[in-house]
């Protein structure tokens, strides 16, 4: 996802101003993701000193909490890093930091530098390199890249409601989109910084079920959806709303694509 620099941090803001919301309608990274990250990488979660970049409200992090990992978890925004504390009280391993990732300065290095569908936040420009001085020589950097995914025999659902993106001007998404398999990964990028060696990419194509209200809830913690003028998100939600529950069941079915790439610091 290529985001321009002042759009990048305006849409990242927009989170902080939804803390609790966010908290409410956002998930858990699915368990898969974290038993591939230590299997693939292998570092063992009870000793392995993790910096995680851009934690939110911390749904990102207690799967790691709960594994015994010792995480500093790092979060821009001052709401979603006391949501966070708030949710990740329980495990003394874990310190939630309020700051810019870029601005932060680190005493000592790191196993692994995480980050969950946090990464295309962070400045381009320097995120490669903040991370290598953030981590002791031969230490893995992971982060992800989750995009809605199309296989074929996708929910009709997402493209039904394509009509009510298209009568208020938001129809941003090309249609017929793309399969999963064309999606390009971020391997070169990862080499072309000179940093990093021994990069491979695991993709997994995965689905998961929402309600009316819980696909509602998602979306409006999604920074565009936010950057929409009222009266126009809030009449996309009722169509949203009025098409699942015409359903049998109510329920909708969303594919995703992550992407997890990992990658070992060079000496």
């Amino acid at each position: 996802m290529r985001i321009a620099a002042e759009q990048r941090l305006q849409r990242a803001q927009t989170f902080d101003e939804i803390a609790e919301l966010y908290d409410q309608g956002r998930r858990e990274p699915p368990g898969w993701l974290y038993d591939t990250l230590f299997s693939s990488s292998g570092l063992d979660p009870a000793v392995a000193r993790i910096l995680e970049i851009g934690c939110g409200t911390g749904k990102s992090t207690l799967p790691l909490a709960r594994r015994g990992c010792s995480v500093v978890a790092l979060e821009m925004g001052a709401n979603l890093a006391q949501v966070a504390q708030r949710n990740l009280a329980e495990f003394p391993r874990v310190r939630v930091v309020q700051t810019r990732f870029e601005d932060w300065i680190t005493d000592y290095p790191f196993d692994l530098a995480l980050a969950i569908t946090a990464w295309h936040w962070i400045d381009p420009a320097v995120r490669y390199q903040k991370a290598a001085a953030c981590l002791k020589a031969g230490g893995v950097l992971a982060f992800t890249v989750t995009e809605h995914a199309f296989p074929p025999g996708f929910d009709p659902f997402f493209e039904q409601i394509q009509e009510a993106y298209r009568a208020i001007g938001a129809d941003n998404l090309s249609w017929p989109p793309p399969l999963p398999e064309s999606i390009a990964d971020q391997r070169a990028e990862i080499e072309r910084s000179g940093l990093f060696g021994d990069v491979h990419v695991i993709r997994r194509v995965w689905s998961e079920e929402f309600t009316a209200e819980e696909h509602v809830a998602l979306m409006q913690t999604a920074s565009d959806h936010r950057l929409m003028e009222r009266e126009k998100r809030e009449w996309l939600f009722g169509e949203m709303r009025r098409l699942i529950e015409a359903r049998p069941g109510g329920r909708i079915r969303k594919h995703n694509l992550t992407m997890l790439h990992l990658a070992r610091r060079l000496p």
